[in-house]
């Protein structure tokens, strides 16, 4: 009577060890297929395969939503930020400048250089610096066009490239803070204690663990309930424009508001703030529906807000070069808006989505990564446009 491993597979009981098939995929009593090795894959020809990483990946031990596990299960509940370097706590409070953050700008310009040609050995020089403090929001009441992943990687490009950068997270989600690997449990001071119970902006700012001269204003679940809690506030649309002006923003060369996807009290908040918008516009017909409703809101805000605000740059991003529908709605946009949208577009790549989870941005997890690239070179149009002026 054969004994067979079962339903699917041959039947070796009449055959000869010597006639019996082996390889990928063909079970074998001894456990393991022949030609594999631990940590290998199955072979060809009796020559082992190896699993290298893809460039840039980190091993799966340092990731940062699940830490290090040995059993394939979260070790807690929420983002355990392990492959970031060490979380920065909050400092206590302080007059004018943050503590933590003249302390961290007194080695960023030293360690940039060192930090830069260690991940991408690619900087050359500094770009230009705008002669002022560039407050730029960036806002699209559309979800996934790419506000925060264009926030975060734009500012990591730009402290990469001598500039002293302040990230501000203005969305609930606080995908901005993990991205920059900066800790926004609930618990932790946050940009809706300053929203809301007018807490200092220099008792928040940490700096982002990875790259000298980047900092973030973190956010986390608290603000979604800011929307419903700033109603009945004094001066509720312009009360980060006044944490602002109570700040030293002269200490950085740009600060990024990033917007949650709506236009509410928060994205008004940061249209008030800003003096600078940036609008990125997904490839997609349905970006470009509810683009009138955002220009109408600018413009609302500037007659009666904030009347320096202006929009100053437009990124093209998820671009798919194979479609004629993400073509289109380039061309379109470049008729319409001009000279203020940039020459650089965002392609689609795996490497920006993948990034997050390992608390980085793409510039540092994947350097070399068309995305990587792409925004580096956004962000170096944006810092030039900006010095000409």
């Amino acid at each position: 009577m054969s004994t067979g491993p079962g339903l699917g597979w041959p039947d070796h009981a009449n055959e000869s060890p010597d006639n019996r098939m082996t390889g990928p995929g063909w079970p074998e009593e001894g456990g393991a297929p022949k030609g594999t090795t631990p940590g290998n894959t199955a072979s060809v020809s009796g020559k082992p395969g190896k699993t290298a990483p893809q460039a840039g990946a980190k091993p799966p031990s340092g990731h940062a939503m699940w830490g290090s596990t040995t059993s394939g299960t979260a070790e807690s509940v929420g983002y355990v930020p392990t492959g970031g370097g060490s979380v920065q706590q909050p400092q206590g409070p302080s007059q004018g400048e943050s503590e933590v953050v003249r302390e961290a700008l007194k080695d960023a310009k030293v360690s940039r250089e060192t930090t830069t040609k260690a991940m991408s050995g690619r900087r050359e020089k500094e770009w230009p610096r705008p002669p002022e403090c560039r407050i730029i929001t960036i806002a699209n009441q559309k979800g996934g066009v790419g506000k925060t992943t264009t926030s975060v990687n734009l500012a990591a490009s730009l402290a990469m490239h001598g500039a002293r950068v302040l990230v501000v997270d203005l969305d609930p989600q606080g995908n901005a803070s993990t991205a920059l690997g900066v800790e926004h449990r609930a618990d932790v001071p946050s940009i809706y204690n300053v929203l809301i119970e007018d807490m200092p902006l220099a008792d928040i700012v940490v700096p982002a663990p990875d790259i000298p001269g980047l900092f973030c204003a973190p956010a986390n679940l608290n603000l979604a309930g800011a929307e419903i809690e700033l109603v009945s506030k004094v001066a509720r649309e312009s009360r980060l424009r006044r944490a602002l002006d109570s700040y030293d923003t002269g200490q950085f060369d740009y600060v990024l508001i990033d917007c949650p996807p709506s236009l509410g009290l928060l994205t008004v908040n940061a249209l008030v703030g800003g003096n600078e918008l940036l609008i990125p516009i997904q490839c997609e017909y349905y970006a470009l529906e509810g683009l009138g409703q955002l220009i109408r809101t600018v413009d609302l805000v500037k007659a009666h807000l904030n009347p320096v605000l202006k929009v100053s740059t437009i990124l093209l991003t998820m671009y798919d070069a194979r479609t004629r529908l993400a073509a289109q709605v380039a061309e379109d946009v470049r008729n319409h808006f001009g000279d203020i949208v940039l020459n650089t577009v965002i392609p689609r790549s795996v490497r920006v989505s993948e990034a997050p989870s390992y608390g980085q941005s793409v510039i540092t997890y994947d350097p070399g990564s068309s995305g990587a690239l792409a925004y580096s070179e956004a962000a170096s149009e944006m810092a030039h446009r900006g010095a000409a002026k």
